[in-house]
């Protein structure tokens, strides 16, 4: 089951702690209820490969070729060594992940497939999903749909934007759907004020595959990028670790002990929340192709051990310039149960990085 907290990850999903337990569930809770970081992952989705759940020791069983020791798993409590040769690779791997992101950003269509798996306790979740863009800035458009299973539950998410409002809606089983408009002009004139050099689009800061991506950049900070392999193509595998003053927002509790090198580890991190990430991204065009969520799996208190992936999404039949059907874009709902959260989200949009 799941319960509110004070902390936030990524943004504008609703704060909440994902508790563990063995009884079932009386009726499935709420989508906006689940562990935030599960959503954003759903939103980009599933291992597609059922089988079997993976071992407790990790979500994913199937390993790059790369150094299993080039996590970040220090980024947070032991900062980057301020010799030039760190802050060389840090600068490299940050303006790899930029450069990936503006790859999407600035693309005339983009068309892809999802797929997630990832682990809470005892309970894994799989999701799947599809992602289409089109155009580029005040013409540009989204769709993002995903669904997401856990056990006996099922959760759909379905984010557009059609260039006038960004509808937002998800649906949970027995729960009724929920159903949110933000007006994307009002969004774009907000962002002008703040100075956003990406004002005329927006899509960063509305939802879709965008936003996912940029508050990962934005809540994370990238330390290391090494050469490797992944299924046969060439990538970076990029290393990244929280940044301090963000795990504070999502975890208070540790916020006075983050100012301390070495005074918060992995094992200090409620089970579900990860301690650093890491990028899989194309050496040879910058697409990214998958992300790995690593923490110490387990019921708290857990021993020290070297963080592992809890969650994976791959993105797969990445399509650039390729025409886009534009019925895709065309989201007409019916009004009923519809919030219209214009006035909530503008106040509180703030620029990332």
């Amino acid at each position: 089951m799941f319960r509110r907290s004070g902390g936030c990850f990524f943004g504008k999903i609703l704060r909440v702690d994902a508790i563990v337990t063995t009884r079932p569930l009386a009726k499935s809770p709420r989508f906006r209820d689940r562990p935030a970081w599960a959503i954003v992952l759903a939103t980009w989705a599933a291992l597609a490969a059922a089988g079997e759940p993976p071992p407790a020791a990790s979500v994913y069983s199937r390993r790059a070729d790369a150094d299993p020791s080039a996590t970040a798993s220090t980024a947070v409590s032991a900062p980057v060594d301020p010799g030039a040769g760190a802050e060389d690779a840090a600068a490299q791997a940050e303006r790899i992940v930029a450069s990936s992101l503006a790859v999407i950003a600035r693309a005339e269509s983009v068309s892809l497939k999802f797929r997630q798996k990832a682990r809470v306790g005892d309970r894994v979740l799989v999701g799947t999903g599809r992602y289409v863009q089109s155009g580029q800035g005040e013409d540009q458009r989204f769709r993002f749909d995903t669904i997401l299973e856990c056990d006996t539950e099922t959760f759909e998410l379905t984010e557009v934007s059609d260039g006038l409002f960004c509808w937002t809606h998800r649906h949970s089983a027995e729960e009724p759907a929920h159903l949110e408009r933000v007006d994307v002009r009002r969004v774009r004139a907000r962002l002008a004020q703040l100075g956003a050099p990406d004002a005329a689009d927006g899509a960063a800061y509305l939802g879709g595959l965008q936003r996912t991506l940029r508050l990962l950049r934005h809540w994370f900070r990238f330390t290391r990028a090494t050469a490797g392999d992944l299924d046969g193509v060439p990538v970076w595998f990029v290393d990244g670790g929280w940044a301090a003053d963000y795990l504070g927002i999502v975890l208070p509790d540790l916020k006075d002990r983050l100012t301390r090198p070495g005074a918060v580890t992995p094992a200090d991190l409620p089970d579900g929340v990860p301690w650093s990430i890491r990028l899989a991204i194309s050496r040879g065009d910058l697409v990214l192709h998958r992300i790995e969520w690593l923490a110490i799996p387990g019921r708290r208190p857990v021993a020290e051990a070297p963080p592992e992936p809890i969650a994976v999404m791959e993105l797969f039949d990445v399509e650039f310039g390729r025409p886009v059907d534009a019925t895709a874009f065309f989201y007409q709902p019916a009004a009923e149960g519809l919030i219209d959260v214009t006035d909530m989200y503008v106040s509180a949009v703030s620029l990332m990085r």
